[in-house]
């Protein structure tokens, strides 16, 4: 038994659940994606690199401290960076989902900027803090990259400027979201999958392409 139980195999058992839902979606083929959920002020329990999300099991989790450090046996996601910088920003945060959803992966291939705005949804009610669908939500888009410092640097620099932020896109490769709690993390995720989706019927409508062009 380690240190963080009993809630560490409680939160296990909750993220494994999450990751067998995500991937019935399709959302975490082969075994991309990675979770985690807080497991105190200064630690996280993240999924341990290279498993499969939509089989997960009690040795495919282990404990971190918030600069990403393994507090227990496993081998923590590549990633893990991309959700201990979200613990450390908001002490509100409880749990981090990254998902490669097709949608998600298609629509941030094909903006040419870096930044979607949601406009006018009546579904944007479902994200933290919003009471009307008569507003916006603006996702940042980052590229993709190898160096996962840097890109944990430079989604820092933007979350600081932007502290009601609730999920953004890594260019062809999926989205990064986050909730006070797995219920909110989910259903913001859900919310945003669906927007996502609506966008890109929009953007099969003549005229309507994100960079300009002709369908």
């Amino acid at each position: 038994m380690n240190s963080f139980e009993p809630r560490f195999s409680e939160r296990a058992e909750e993220l494994a659940a999450i990751g067998s839902d995500l991937y019935q979606r399709g959302w975490v083929p082969a075994t991309s994606g990675n979770f985690s959920m807080r497991l105190n002020e200064q630690t996280a329990l993240v999924t341990a690199s290279g498993k499969h999300k939509g089989r997960l099991g009690s040795d495919d989790f282990l404990a971190v401290d918030l600069q990403g450090q393994p507090r227990t046996a496993g081998k923590p996601s590549a990633e893990t960076l991309l959700h201990t910088q979200l613990y450390a920003w908001q002490p509100w945060i409880d749990t981090v989902l990254h998902c490669h959803s097709p949608t998600a992966t298609v629509v941030s291939r094909l903006l040419p900027g870096n930044e979607l705005v949601l406009a006018d949804y009546e579904l944007l009610k479902a994200f933290r803090g919003v009471t009307t669908h008569a507003t916006s939500l603006t996702l940042p888009v980052f590229e993709n990259t190898q160096d996962i410092a840097a890109l944990a640097d430079e989604v820092a620099a933007y979350l600081a400027q932007h502290p009601d932020c609730p999920a953004y896109l890594i260019r062809g490769h999926g989205v990064y979201c986050w909730g006070a709690s797995s219920a909110e993390c989910m259903r913001q995720l859900e919310a945003l999958d669906f927007l996502l989706q609506c966008e890109l019927l929009t953007w099969q409508q003549p005229q309507r392409r994100p960079d300009g062009g002709d369908q």
